[in-house]
């Protein structure tokens, strides 16, 4: 790493979360944030008081069976106090996702966080999983985002968000026994498989597109992951193991052997699939893959081909090891250039704003209705591809002025107080520009110098 008056902003910013009123800056900010990566908490203080993930599954299930159970005219009420009940859970975590973002002494993990987080996404726009999908981060990307990615992999795709999402749990191969039951039952309804599960884990969460794997691959992929689902999800099989998350049912699998990417795969119940992902997750496509979204998060858009490479072959020269990928990238040349800063997301921006405030904690509702202001609503992308790492999708002009309207309520909030001119500097170490600097010292008022301060381009970049 080369040493530079912007290391300092560099560090706090594109590596971090942004820098808060009072806090040192790193005189070494290489090893600054590589510190980080041995005081990581799996579990901290914010998370601490939310539901786990066996918590929330035997909540799914005890509705599930309610359902069942009840009349058809009382079908509705129970459904809908099973949401209003999700939805709390859901707010609650996204009050504790953001507090924590405040208050981590690791922004360089919890970026990371985040990071996987979006790449394992889910949305809740689907309303089923709105209850669990803070979990899914608390419970299968914090405990293993300094591990092994193949590790990683598994736990976001068998945790109960990401099978219910991607409709997994409804996945029956159909020539299996429950499949050939239900064929026998009724001849004129199609049941079997869906593919949802595994076209994403090719696409997005391993190989990516245009990588070389067919619409065959995802059909015989599909085949093997049959019966993942979830514990006691349904009345087929047996009931749910104490705790359990995660359930394979062999009478829901697809018997037979699988050919996926031209290696196949002998007959083998949960073994069979599993081994499919312990190839994929290791391939030189997915290092590839998951070292162009590093770069792009961390440096630049257009990440540089030969820091891609650089990461892409640690990846597959470490089997996968995540810490090891994360030094390659935090001691990168590239990852220290000033020239071609990233624009923060509003996620980002939001989260460093509150952060440069000096604020520890936001009321949960109120930390979700910000990100919806902002246009990053938290857990909600829409889609399995997750929210984008672009400039130009974060820098229209509406969502700029969006922006403009909280850092001005947010400097209302704070009021004189806080003096911008003296703040700037502690914040933006080494890019605080000239121009920037006037702007704030000619301001009208305290409060316009401190939204300027958070909507100066140097501030809206990292």
């Amino acid at each position: 790493m080369r040493t530079s008056a912007h290391a300092p902003s560099i560090a706090l910013n594109r590596f971090g979360l942004g820098a808060r009123p009072g806090d040192p800056v790193p005189d070494d900010p290489g090893r600054w944030v590589l510190a980080q990566l041995d005081a990581y908490e799996t579990l901290p203080a914010p998370l601490q008081t939310l539901a786990r993930t066996p918590d929330l599954v035997e909540v799914w299930l005890t509705q599930q069976r309610a359902v069942r159970q009840a009349p058809e005219g009382e079908r509705a009420g129970i459904r809908e106090a099973y949401l209003r009940r999700g939805r709390d859970e859901y707010l609650a975590a996204v009050g504790a996702r953001m507090d924590q973002a405040l208050q981590t002494r690791t922004p360089f993990v919890e970026r990371l966080v985040h990071f996987w987080a979006n790449h394992f996404a889910v949305s809740v726009d689907k309303v089923l999983i709105v209850a669990m999908a803070g979990s899914l981060e608390a419970d299968a990307i914090r405990p293993n985002v300094l591990g092994r990615f193949e590790d990683l992999l598994l736990a976001a795709v068998r945790h109960p968000a990401m099978l219910l999402y991607l409709d997994q749990a409804q996945s029956i191969g159909p020539q299996s026994p429950a499949g050939r039951r239900a064929d026998s039952r009724d001849t004129q309804r199609q049941r079997g498989l869906n593919e949802n599960l595994a076209r994403e884990i090719l696409e997005l969460h391993t190989l990516g597109v245009r990588s070389g794997y067919s619409q065959a691959d995802v059909t015989e992929f599909a085949r093997a992951l049959t019966g993942w689902t979830l514990p006691g999800d349904s009345e087929r099989g047996a009931g749910n193991a104490a705790g359990a998350t995660f359930r394979f049912v062999p009478g829901l699998h697809e018997p037979g052997a699988r050919t996926v990417l031209g290696r196949t795969y002998a007959e083998g119940g949960e073994q069979q699939a599993l081994d499919i992902l312990h190839d994929i997750a290791t391939s030189p496509a997915t290092a590839r893959h998951i070292a162009t979204k590093l770069a792009r998060h961390f440096v630049a858009d257009d990440p540089p081909p030969a820091l891609v490479q650089r990461l892409a072959e640690v990846f597959v020269g470490t089997g996968g090891d995540l810490r090891a990928v994360y030094r390659a990238l935090a001691t990168a040349p590239e990852a220290w250039e000033a020239a071609q800063p990233k624009f923060k997301s509003p996620w980002d921006w939001g989260v460093s704003s509150l952060r440069a405030l000096g604020r520890t904690h936001v009321p949960p509702a109120q930390a979700a209705a910000l990100m919806n202001q902002l246009g990053q609503p938290v857990w909600r992308p829409g889609s399995p591809a997750g929210y984008d790492d672009l400039a130009a999708t974060w820098a229209a002009p509406d969502a700029l002025l969006r922006r403009v309207e909280v850092a001005q309520r947010l400097a209302g909030q704070a009021g004189d107080a806080v003096d911008a001119r003296a703040l700037a500097p502690q914040l933006l170490p080494g890019t605080l520009t000239r121009a920037t600097a006037d702007a704030i010292a000619r301001a009208e008022s305290g409060r316009t110098a401190l939204a300027l301060m958070l909507v100066s381009p140097e501030f809206l970049r990292r």
